[in-house]
């Protein structure tokens, strides 16, 4: 019998041969359930509460030294050796790649693919989060105008990149990847279900944006993914 993992006293494992998820459905949680779902490759998922701190708990941190959802354990890593695996950019590349999926084969696309993967990672979920920190969690403690207004304006200005982008293709890189999944979650988190700011940044203002996030959406992988963890 092999030896539990650290992470196994909070959250258990009950089957070794799939990959453990820890997480929570928020945009970035929502990129790896439904990367999961997408290459069908099977999986356990596991609630992290952030609102009550397990993802400072030292069995998360084993997981993720930055105590940041999402996580992964897979167990039948590079090697056939247990990886555990933080930051969703590094998981959604690490997924592409034990498939083969939804990650270019042919080089300079698969550059293309990981720079607007980065442009997510670096600019969207950073902006976005800032803008729905002030907009919606924190209206009530900072009443000076300057945050919402600043952030505001760059999530304008990455709308307006992506629209760029999207004006002659149907996905961010031609075909669907890893670049779309990391970002359609942080632009659908906008809108009614997020952060309810259809009145100041409106999506139909940019409708490549809209239309791309509509075929994003109405993947089947999608709707099997958004949900997991279920917080019920």
């Amino acid at each position: 019998m092999p030896e539990p993992f650290p992470i196994e006293a909070k959250w258990p494992i009950v089957d070794r041969s799939k990959i453990q998820l820890f997480s929570l459905p928020t945009p970035n949680g929502v990129k790896v359930s439904v990367a999961l779902e997408e290459l069908g490759l099977p999986y356990e998922p596991h609630l992290v509460h952030i609102g009550k701190n397990e993802q400072f708990t030292p069995e998360f941190i084993s997981v993720s030294p930055n105590s940041k959802i999402p996580a992964i354990l897979d167990p039948n890593g590079p090697g056939n050796q247990p990886l555990a695996l933080m930051e969703s950019g590094a998981i959604l590349i690490y997924l592409a790649e034990k498939t083969g999926r939804l990650i270019p084969s042919q080089p300079a696309r698969r550059l293309h693919c990981l720079q607007w993967l980065f442009f997510q990672v670096g600019h969207i979920g950073p902006m976005f989060g800032q803008f729905g920190h002030f907009f919606k969690y924190a209206v009530d403690k900072c009443k000076d105008p300057y945050p919402i207004e600043r952030y505001t304006n760059e999530a304008k200005r990455l709308l307006g990149v992506l629209d760029r982008q999207l004006s002659d293709r149907e996905f961010l890189v031609e075909e669907y990847s890893i670049a779309d999944i990391a970002t359609f979650p942080w632009v659908n988190a906008l809108g009614a279900a997020g952060y309810g700011a259809e009145a100041i940044l409106p999506i139909s203002d940019h409708p490549h944006v809209e239309a791309w996030l509509a075929r994003c959406k109405a993947r089947p992988a999608y709707e099997r993914g958004k949900d997991v963890p279920s917080v019920k």
